[in-house]
């Protein structure tokens, strides 16, 4: 019996450990590093508290639909924006406008369960995570326009307090916002504990989340739960956000939206996901010590590496789950098919030759002839989306190639940006030099952030680079931890030493030859073993380890590649710019070019340029909110209709022209290549990897004597 109860007893002191020591270490670092009397405690208390009811509704749509809901900050950003412009703007009682943001809260949580994850309800859990990065653009088109229906514009905005009320407490005067905060938020959490412990709701929602079918099948309204989840988590948003707007002033857009999300996911991430008092009770701690840092320091940058740090080790400390759902968390991203080249007997017949030669001659025409039309800034905008669907590139072989999702891209090409910068103005080096040592530098940096994709994958890898990519726009980018990037302006060096990068017009062009090579060289790793075997990991990871690739090699192959590509991109920005900006590689610049990168398709090179087009085209052509509207629904329409993308959709119309063309010759069947042949069945099953291997074993033998063969199959029909 003694050694039952000692065992017990353990039991439990490791649970409070696991619960609680995370939230002690973050408060150990403030009382040590950033020392702060008890007024500026409180305040970080007070900012946890609020900042905790964010990360509960990430957990509550976690055990809901086990997605990480990269909209929770903007679901309440928007209903609280409202409620902050009826107060102020309008005239309107405290408690009269927070009521209408509740019920706009009350909907908005609705609406997006309703019109957006209903409709994903079967899709991968990935692809719905994807979905609510467009669900986000989407409401930060709602918080940028709403401030127009009073004739105004973005701003930062403060919550007046409803009464009078003050004290002070060491040093710090607390106002009747404060008070209400820290009256409102441990009742929500205290009721949300309450329903998910005391009701069936909770069992119903963590049934229903580990198997979907199963729950339906036993009665449970699935549905029904998820709306009243997403519900709740829109509710709690805006609690987060309208009384932090009291405490702390704070901003509208999209910015807004992500900064609530990236302090939430700390939390979620340390909190094990579900453990609700764990999360909690980090998510105060990471109030405290941020506002230490920021009574120091007068500046919060050192809180985003410290979340980065925070957010990867707990990832990797984390014990890989069994379940069904749990394994779906380190999925690949598998919507895209690749694309597939015109077969050879198709490729001479003569509509398809003359459509092939007259294609690539329009093409190279609007290429090189439709910047001489568009005067300056036309060009200048056209030398920006040519270095986009670069970097695009890049993002379709780490993600369309390899299934690894990353929202942090841009680190790496604000990694290749400085050091170009630095070499070509600090060194005075060729741009040709700068690109190449940037390339290696990029290769070398997106290595290190792959390291933990050897262990995670899927959503938990896009959590970790979009972490890492804060913490290197606010720790490296903006020169606060070494003052070694060069900054402000400077004159554009000559290529080569002769050619000069003097007008917008040559920037263009150099942007356009990058961009040619880039493709260029990105087709042929593909056409090539390594990129076969990026492919056959994507689709079964399982099978190809069990036929000696690689795994480990793989994945850090398709980070290097995509981290040179991205890094030398970050190079021709700097040229085209003509300065190291650090707010052009922020977070939210890295959700953008992702997500301009699916819509225009991750299948193909050719999506990323489509992608490009799309997203810069909207932005420019369109007034700010409406961009948003724009990309955020564009992704949510190609993820549900057509997961190839733009880029898909465009090949998709030249295969009913080669079948047109296949029928007025009477072409029955169709002789494909050995090597298409190849890469069709490795797409279908673990088999494929044996074939794949054995096929490349062939090839690296060498070719047999010449027994008067064809090298091509024998025909086989298509359909």
């Amino acid at each position: 019996m003694s050694l039952a109860r000692t065992s017990s007893a353990k039991d439990q002191l490791r649970a409070a450990a696991r619960t609680v020591g995370p939230a002690l270490a973050i408060v150990a670092i403030q009382l040590v590093w950033f020392p702060m009397p008890s007024g500026g405690v409180l305040t970080g208390v007070v900012l946890g508290l609020l900042g905790s009811l964010a990360a509960i509704g990430l957990a509550l749509v976690w055990r809901a639909n086990r997605v990480i809901n990269f909209a929770q900050g903007d679901l309440g950003a928007a209903p609280a924006t409202l409620a902050v412009l009826l107060i102020t703007l309008s005239g309107l009682p405290w408690l009269l406008g927070m009521t209408i943001g509740l019920a706009a809260a009350i909907l908005v949580g609705l609406l997006a369960d309703v019109l957006v994850i209903r409709r994903f309800f079967r899709s991968p859990r990935l692809i719905m995570t994807v979905a609510t990065l467009g669900l986000s653009q989407i409401l930060a088109f709602a918080t940028l326009g709403l401030p127009l229906l009073w004739g105004e514009g973005p701003a930062i905005r403060s919550l007046p307090a409803p009464f009078e009320w003050s004290a002070e407490i060491g040093g710090v005067v607390f106002d009747a916002n404060d008070l209400i905060a820290v009256v409102v938020a441990p009742l929500l959490l205290f009721a949300v504990a309450a329903v998910l412990r005391l009701t069936d709701t909770g069992i119903a929602v963590r049934a229903s989340a580990e198997r979907v079918e199963r729950a339906a099948v036993l009665g449970i309204p699935v549905r029904r739960l998820e709306a009243q989840v997403w519900t709740l988590a829109s509710v709690l948003s805006f609690c987060s956000v309208a009384l932090t707007a009291g405490v702390a002033s704070l901003p509208t857009g999209f910015g807004l939206g992500l900064t609530v999300l990236l302090r939430a996911l700390a939390a979620l991430v340390v909190g094990r996901m579900t453990h609700l008092v764990a999360i909690t009770t980090t998510a105060v701690a990471l109030g405290v010590l941020e506002a230490g840092i920021q009574w120091n320091t007068g500046e919060t940058w050192l809180v985003s590496p410290f979340l980065a740090a925070l957010i990867v080790v707990s990832l990797l400390l984390e014990r890989k789950g069994t379940s069904r759902a749990d394994s779906d968390q380190t999925s690949s991203w598998k919507t895209t098919g690749d694309v597939r080249p015109t077969p050879y007997r198709l490729a001479r017949l003569p509509e398809v030759r003359l459509a092939r030669w007259v294609g690539g001659l329009l093409l190279v025409a609007v290429a090189l002839g439709v910047p001489q039309l568009i005067g300056t800034n036309g060009q200048l905008k056209a030398g920006v989306i040519v270095v986009f669907a670069t970097i695009g590139t890049s993002i379709v072989v780490l993600t369309g190639w390899a299934g690894l999702v990353s929202l942090g891209q841009m680190a790496f090409v604000g990694a290749g940006g400085a050091v170009g910068a630095w070499i070509m103005v600090e060194q005075g080096w060729d741009p040709i030099v700068a690109m190449v040592v940037a390339g290696i530098v990029g290769a070398i940096v997106a290595v290190i952030v792959g390291l933990p994709a050897l262990r995670l994958r899927g959503m938990y890898l896009a959590v970790t680079t979009l972490a890492l990519s804060l913490a290197a726009s606010d720790w490296i980018f903006s020169n606060k931890i070494a003052d070694w990037i060069p900054r402000g302006s400077f004159p554009r060096p000559a290529l080569f030493g002769r050619f000069e990068l003097d007008s917008p017009l040559r920037i263009y062009y150099f942007a356009l030859a990058v961009l040619a090579l880039a493709v260029l060289a990105l087709r042929g790793i593909r056409n090539s073993r390594t990129g076969r075997v990026l492919v056959a990991l994507r689709d079964n990871e399982g099978g190809a380890t069990a036929y000696g690739i690689s795994t480990t090699r793989a994945k850090l192959t398709a980070f290097a590649l995509s981290g040179a590509v991205a890094a030398i991109a970050g190079v021709v920005m700097v040229i085209s710019q003509g300065a190291f900006r650090d707010v052009t590689y922020g977070p939210w610049e890295s959700v953008d070019v992702f997500i301009a990168t699916v819509i225009g398709g991750l299948g193909s090179l050719a999506g990323a340029v489509l992608g490009a087009v799309f997203q810069r085209g909207a932005q420019w052509l369109l007034p700010a909110p409406w961009s948003f509207l724009a990309t955020g629904a564009g992704v949510l329409v190609v993820l549900l209709s057509m997961p190839d993308g733009l880029g898909g959709l465009a090949f998709r119309c030249r295969d009913r022209f080669l079948a047109w063309a296949a029928r007025r010759h009477g072409v029955s069947s169709l002789a494909i290549d050995r090597t298409h042949q190849d890469d069709d069945v490795l797409r279908k099953a673990a088999a494929s990897v044996a074939g794949h291997v054995a096929a490349d074993a062939d090839a690296d033998e060498g070719p047999g004597p010449d027994d008067g063969s064809d090298d091509r199959t024998e025909p086989e029909v298509v359909g």
